[in-house]
């Protein structure tokens, strides 16, 4: 990992107040990219198989609002890695492990997480969309929503790992106070995914069955829990300008009217 300069940083492009140390694309990112496009083309491969009358045309095309959900899913997680890797453009051994593994768990989660989505829409369209996905019985349910918890947790976990080892290599990065800021907020945000997707997976592992099958409700958390992280951060990144901008005053010169009336008086 190179130690950056401030001749160096003062060249990068700058995007929402951070600067990007990785815009250049790393054979890491490269591979990363490919695995993430792979695990799309899995969602398509999933399918029933290709359609060959006009009634399988139109049964799969009620399979568009599992896939659309599944899909912006996977490339949420690529969005992370991406911004991540524009960010600090770190590549190391660690980096290379943890994203090597989120990878691995992508592939592996892809499956879960079509059958999730299509059993949703096919629940809340009362049978109008399809799924090729079934529950023998009630059973079933809390079992599927332990597997897509650990899943969860672990993808997102994975990524809070990522923004902890960009904290860790803070000095020799150069992060600004602000650039921390963001970076804690990145990390904590992702640990509320995080948490939010063990506590579900664990409601319905643990709890009685009458209780497991509403493990899936965890989720609907999160359109509070998320704003509000954003909320918070937000606030304490204004306030971090806002002291920045009075150290500046404090520092800076005085004008020259403000000059000439000291010198007059």
């Amino acid at each position: 990992m190179m130690q950056w300069t401030e001749e160096q940083l003062r060249t990068l492009i700058c995007r929402n107040g951070f600067r990007l140390r990785g815009l250049e694309m790393t054979r890491l990112e490269a591979y990363t990219d490919a695995a993430f496009a792979f695990a799309t083309t899995m969602l398509i491969i999933s399918q029933s198989g290709i359609p060959r009358s006009v009634n399988d045309l139109i049964g799969a095309l009620k399979d568009i609002p599992a896939f659309l959900a599944s899909f912006a899913a996977i490339t949420s997680f690529w969005y992370a890695h991406r911004q991540w890797s524009r960010r600090y453009g770190l590549e190391d051994g660690l980096t290379t492990l943890i994203s090597l593994g989120l990878v691995f768990v992508m592939l592996i989660f892809v499956f879960p997480l079509k059958m999730v989505y299509s059993a949703l829409f096919s629940w809340i369209s009362a049978g109008l969309l399809p799924t090729n996905f079934a529950l023998k019985n009630i059973s079933d349910l809390p079992r599927l929503f332990l597997i897509f918890g650990i899943g969860f947790w672990c993808l997102t976990s994975l990524v809070v790992l990522l923004y902890i080892r960009a904290l860790r290599a803070a000095d020799k990065l150069l992060l600004n106070s602000f650039e921390r800021l963001k970076t804690i907020a990145a990390a904590f945000s992702f640990g509320v995914l995080a948490t939010t997707g063990l506590v579900s997976g664990m409601w319905a592992g643990l709890l009685p069955l009458k209780w497991g099958v509403w493990a899936g409700f965890w989720y609907c958390t999160l359109p509070i829990s998320m704003p509000l992280v954003a909320v918070i951060f937000n606030r304490k990144a204004q306030h971090l300008i806002s002291r920045q901008q009075a150290r500046t005053r404090e520092t800076s010169p005085l004008p020259p009217a403000t000059l000439n009336r000291d010198e007059k008086a």
